[in-house]
């Protein structure tokens, strides 16, 4: 099962408010999803919550995020993170 981490769209109409999620690669957009990582509301002044501790053990364990995805935790500094993680394990 591959798993990704991605958005699924939320809130009302011309309103949309975003979840990032772990799903399986071949679930629907709005679909189940496995955990519940962050919120993302770009309307107005875009505030994005993410839980960086789930966030991680989702990159470790092999997930792979979206563009859109790898933005928001590049902007976070998760992807930073998870790069010397990555580089400590690899020492």
């Amino acid at each position: 099962m591959a798993v990704k981490i991605r958005l699924t769209r939320m809130g009302a109409k011309k309103k949309p408010t975003y979840r990032i999620v772990a799903t399986d690669s071949r679930s629907p957009r709005d679909g189940q999803y496995i955990e519940l990582i962050g919120t993302y509301a770009p309307v107005g002044e875009a505030k994005v919550n993410i839980n960086e501790e789930v966030a991680l053990k989702w990159l470790n364990n092999g997930a792979i995020p979206t563009d859109t995805v790898k933005s928001l935790f590049s902007k976070a500094g998760i992807m930073t993170k998870f790069a010397e993680s990555k580089a400590k394990k690899d020492k």
